[in-house]
């Protein structure tokens, strides 16, 4: 079966060709069926052409690019403990910590039948134990842009024998602030390589960069252009600025949200999101680029066990976050990028799965959602926030007839403490009745039961 024709009937993983240890690897993780990106995709990397994939969060994308790559390396694969048998063969860059993280536990998952070491760099952490493991050798590394050039400047790893090169949300890293670093670590690779860029979004200007180190790449276009999965419900709401704590806390309760990926566009914002929360009880973490790694990883363990009810993140901070069955994506602040919102709410919705996505729209952020629609290409429902349900009324007062009040017993009436206020006239009905003073008794009869 060639390539070409496997891109057209692919059913099953074996379908595209891939060496039975990954199969039998993805088959045990319980994917059965290759997504539409994978389809496309995978046959494509295997016959060694550079890419630009896209498609929605949540579909595939690190399996589409980590399986055929896998594959082309796996005549690598050895048990040697010579460093120098284990060069970097596989270059991986993303954007955030946390997309690197969830990318390099791919990686493991799809590689565990196979003689192939491979490691994650990031900053925020130490570099002696990442120093430690590059200089052991590795095949595959997954690496955040920063951190890599600190550890090629150390000499702790070199780059002159990679082969596959992935940028994973390629229209992040190609962005403003990653361009740079980019084009540094371009220089450190060979010319002769296999290129790929996969990403919810590509715009017209990041295509044009992509097309100045890419070779004659091909385009594979799941979705249509700068969309979310359709499984995704969008609603709008129109909030005055200082009242959207109090409406997002509305919609948790009247939606019955066990939990939501809350989205701010700055660092400030999310900090006292994430305090306003607390103070009304409500269990909430924030994560964003200030904060420390173990503080950052802490609180996304926790989201995933379900100890956290909402997780208040920054877009950047969020790139990577892959929680299964997420039923909610709050925009409690529109993005700045319209794109960022195709991104945002990727995060639900996932792999198939129902999601529903809420945006909360001051009069300031009108321009802002215009941008998003435009972006989107179509109109996001504008709703009236959701009612609270009437609070139950207060049950009525029980009058007290005056005749239970006669006819009860001495011992209660005893036990209840009487009091009179002032000079206030008193209602005899309601005064207690005289204690009866018992009277001698006549002596029983003889032999009376």
């Amino acid at each position: 079966m060639t390539h070409s024709s496997a891109l057209e009937t692919a059913i099953t993983f074996h379908d595209l060709e891939l060496a039975p240890e990954l199969v039998q690897a993805v088959t045990s993780i319980g994917y059965m069926t290759p997504t539409p990106i994978q389809k496309q995709a995978i046959p494509l990397v295997l016959a060694g052409r550079d890419l630009m994939a896209q498609a929605q969060t949540g579909t595939g994308k690190t399996a589409a690019f980590t399986l055929p790559l896998l594959h082309q390396i796996k005549q690598h694969a050895n048990t040697s403990t010579s460093p120098a048998r284990h060069p970097v063969r596989a270059l991986v860059l993303a954007p955030t910590r946390e997309l690197a993280i969830q990318v390099h536990e791919s990686v493991v998952d799809y590689s565990k039948n196979l003689a192939l070491r491979s490691t994650c760099v990031y900053g925020g952490v130490g570099m002696h134990e990442q120093e430690a493991i590059l200089r052991s050798g590795i095949e595959v590394l997954v690496a955040t842009p920063g951190r890599l050039l600190d550890h090629a400047g150390n000499k702790t790893t070199l780059l002159n024998q990679v082969q596959f090169l992935v940028l994973d949300e390629a229209d992040r890293m190609l962005d403003m602030g990653f361009l740079p670093d980019l084009k540094r670590i371009l220089d450190l690779l060979p010319a002769k390589r296999q290129t790929l860029l996969f990403s919810a979004t590509f715009n017209d200007e990041i295509t044009r960069l992509a097309n100045s180190f890419l070779r004659d790449p091909l385009k594979v276009e799941v979705a249509r252009k700068n969309t979310a999965a359709e499984t995704v419900e969008q609603v709008a709401h129109k909030v005055a600025e200082d009242d959207k704590t109090d409406a997002l806390l509305r919609i948790v309760r009247i939606r019955d949200l066990n939990q939501a990926l809350v989205f701010t566009r700055t660092k400030i914002a999310a900090d006292k999101l994430g305090r306003r929360l607390q103070r009304r009880g409500v269990e909430a973490a924030v994560i964003h680029g200030d904060k420390a790694q173990v503080d950052r990883l802490l609180a996304l363990e926790g989201f995933k066990q379900g100890k956290i009810k909402l997780l208040v993140a920054t877009d950047i901070a969020a790139r990577g976050i892959d929680i299964v069955e997420l039923p909610c994506v709050v925009n409690y602040e529109l993005p700045y990028h319209p794109e960022d919102y195709v991104h945002r709410i990727g995060r639900t919705g996932r792999a198939g799965a129902s999601g529903l996505a809420i945006s909360l729209v001051s009069s300031e952020e009108d321009k802002l959602l215009a941008g998003v629609e435009r972006f989107v290409g179509k109109k996001l429902v504008i709703s009236d926030l959701p009612e609270l349900p009437a609070p139950p009324r207060p049950a009525a007062p029980v009058a007290v007839a005056a005749s239970s009040a006669l006819n009860a017993s001495p011992s209660v009436v005893a036990t209840t403490p009487w009091r009179r206020s002032g000079n206030r006239v008193v209602c005899a009905l309601l005064l207690p009745p005289p204690v009866a003073v018992p009277q001698e008794s006549a002596p029983e009869a003889v032999g009376q039961a």
